[in-house]
């Protein structure tokens, strides 16, 4: 897990009160529309270096320092609350975890009977309250005090409903959030109505809340970490313990984390808080809305009313803070490269910027038409996510960071690889020439040894076939002859026996391999497999209808279109290799609606396999695609990511962070001969 982070240098008066103002501001933005110049890691380093300068300098301390207030001492409200809404302390690491609970314990004077933990949402905090089951007034924690009255937001938000299943008269508190999906409908939105993107889910959220009057519509989630009484009528709120109130707000029909995968849990000492701290965060980038840490706290009321609490949070809880997965950096320049398909793919090059523990250079853009919703320009400062293996992405440009130096992404008007035209009719540009203006990337893909394996055709001898006129595709090499290949430059006779020989074996390749080696968009190795053990011939793909393609795993209602088509133009290709003689069909797989033959239970079915490290013993010899076909001949689904949804991790030497990963969530660990030995009748 992270180890505590660093803090920002502040070396005299001067810089301190700068540090002040800044973290002041920052705080007004993040807790008010959301909008803070700062992302959450640099607030919180700058807080804590403010922290320690004033810890080093206590008579320098400025009234407006953040430290020890809520929100930062930033916001105000109008609406008093019933009990102070309060933030919480942060630990970093389980060192930290474990010396917080020693010293939580010894204050109180014993162990803490239980532990509560739950997932810490990235959202607004707020408070519900409800008169006879009836949501009457929304209010945010505004200073903690009081807040803002957001009332307005009442029917905009998942999770949280008009009417509980009982007549109670209930404070509820939690946290209001967008989704994955509500981000991205909401910035459809948003955009779509000439406004500028929203740069994350959090300041969608505070943003979509707080605002009264908007020509569009948004949808919010909201999650419930606690409940009040209100008045005389809920006395036992007082009194039970946390986890006891948190089933009790389930079933008054508000949104708990308990139907979601980081569902709170109770644990008896701080060895088990951490292993759910672990499978929590390991849970992370699988999650349908933003997490930033874990929330530790004791669970029964008598520890938490004996500890108390401090002017800004209680001391009987706690935040297990998770590293970043969001920074802010700026957009330095944007590439278009061309691939092997012909799409003409945006990059963004970033100003370097460490997020999640890895330096981030480049991210996607995904497309022209996604760079002009967002409104992105080269020198913006922009909002870069990552989490877990996801590959980074750019979210949205910081508008209100902009100078007025920034300059349009220049749009290329023709292909940047041939200067060809360009077929914008998709979401997905792509140069006129389609495949034919990367010819020399399509045959290096095709003969790869994942696809073909054709031995002795590395990328001088495919760029020499390309130059010379003798292959324009990866099916005129099923028809060269000896003589052509002479006649290059350093090609001997025994050379080019050789390269002949390989190209006739690959002709014999199973049809997976050969529909791989077509590089069908929207496809790969393990898409490949499963399209050719479903339809079983070429001939049956051919014939296929979206309808039919919807039938493959992984395959749904806006890939099936694009495969039909992709098929469709590829017949020219397709008909060149039957026609050459290369097999069309995958060995031991059935047509769809014949008879399939009987079989024996395979000894992986319905598992997901991830093999990661170095494959030894009889494994030793085969790539990882031929350690994923391997899996798949044995019943088995391949993955290359460890979640919780994997049955089986099949770890070598160096196995690394996913057996790390694997053993937090307690999925099943073998080594390379003990799989072997499991599918021996499958090698």
């Amino acid at each position: 897990m992270s180890e505590t982070p660093g803090s920002a240098e502040i070396s005299d008066q001067a810089a301190y009160a700068d540090a002040v103002e800044t973290a002041v501001a920052a705080a007004a933005a993040y807790y008010g529309a959301g909008d803070s110049a700062l992302d959450d890691d640099s607030y919180d380093r700058l807080v804590r270096g403010i922290a320690e300068y004033e810890a080093a300098h206590p008579d320098h301390v400025l009234p407006d320092s953040p430290t020890g207030k809520v929100a930062g001492g930033a916001v105000v409200g109008d609406v008093p609350h019933t009990v102070p809404m309060l933030s919480l302390d942060n630990v970093f690491s389980a060192e930290g975890l474990e010396s917080w609970a020693a010293g939580l314990e010894r204050r109180l004077g014993r162990p803490v009977e239980r532990w509560s933990v739950e997932p810490k949402l990235d959202g607004l905090a707020i408070s519900a309250r409800y008169r006879d089951g009836r949501l009457v007034q929304l209010v945010t924690r505004g200073d903690g005090a009081a807040g803002e009255d957001v009332s307005h937001g009442i029917g905009m938000i998942v999770g949280l409903p008009g009417r509980l299943a009982e007549p109670v008269t209930v404070e509820l508190r939690g946290e209001v959030l967008m989704t994955h999906a509500q981000f991205e409908e909401a910035n459809t939105a948003r955009t779509g109505a000439g406004h500028p993107a929203f740069a994350n889910p959090r300041s969608a959220a505070a943003g979509s809340l707080r605002a009264r009057d908007r020509d569009y519509q948004v949808e919010m989630t909201f999650f419930a970490y606690g409940a009040l009484p209100m008045d005389d009528s809920l006395p036992e709120l007082r009194t039970l313990p946390h986890s006891e109130i948190m089933t009790r707000i389930a079933a008054w029909g508000a949104h708990t984390s308990a139907a979601t995968p980081v569902a709170g849990v109770v644990r008896e000492d701080v060895a088990g808080i951490q292993e759910r701290v672990e499978r929590i965060a390991a849970l992370r980038a699988e999650l349908e809305f933003g997490i930033d840490g874990i929330v530790i706290k004791a669970d029964l009321a008598a520890d938490q009313e004996q500890a108390g609490n401090s002017s800004r949070a209680p001391r009987w809880a706690t935040a297990y803070k998770l590293p970043a997965t969001e920074k802010i950096t700026r957009l330095l320049d944007v590439e278009w490269n061309v691939g092997r398909t012909g799409i003409i793919a945006p990059r963004a090059v970033l100003e370097p910027v460490e997020v999640d523990g890895s330096v981030i250079t480049y991210a996607t853009l995904h497309n022209a038409g996604d760079i002009a919703r967002r409104d992105l320009k080269i020198g913006d400062h922009v909002t870069v996510y990552k989490a877990g293996d996801v590959i980074p992405r750019v979210e949205a440009p910081v508008a209100h960071l902009r100078t007025g130096g920034e300059t349009p992404i220049p749009i290329p008007a023709s292909c940047p690889r041939c200067g060809g035209g360009i077929d914008d009719s998709q979401k997905r540009w792509r140069c006129s020439q389609g495949r034919a203006c990367h010819a020399i990337a399509s045959v290096r893909y095709a003969v790869g040894r994942d696809q073909l394996d054709i031995e002795g055709l590395g990328e001088n001898r495919i760029d020499q076939l390309v130059e010379a006129g003798l292959i324009a595709d990866f099916a005129d090499l099923f028809t060269l002859g000896r003589d052509e290949l002479l006649e290059l430059d350093r090609m001997g006779e025994t050379s080019t026996d050789n390269l002949l020989a390989a190209i006739e074996g690959a002709k014999s390749k199973p049809l997976n391999k050969v529909f791989c080696a077509l590089g069908v968009r929207g496809t790969g190795r393990s898409m490949s497999r499963r399209i050719a053990r479903h339809f079983a011939t070429m001939d049956e793909i051919r014939a296929a209808d979206a309808e039919a393609f919807q039938e493959v795993d992984g395959i749904g209602p806006e890939k099936a279109p694009v495969l039909v088509a992709e098929i469709a133009e590829l017949a020219p290709l397709i008909d060149k290799l039957a026609a050459a003689g290369v097999n069309m069909a995958e060995p031991g797989a059935t047509p769809p609606g014949a008879e399939p033959a009987a079989t024996e239970a395979l000894p992986l079915s319905g598992m997901s396999v991830v093999v990661t490290g170095s494959m030894s013993g009889p494994l030793a010899d085969l790539s990882r695609n031929e350690m994923n076909e391997l899996i798949e001949r044995a019943g088995g689904k391949a993955s290359s990511s460890v979640s919780a949804r994997t049955s089986l991790l099949v770890a070598g030497e160096k196995a690394g962070s996913k057996k790390a990963k694997a053993e937090k969530l307690e999925i099943e660990i073998i080594t390379p001969d003990e799989f072997a030995a499991r599918v021996k009748e499958h090698l």
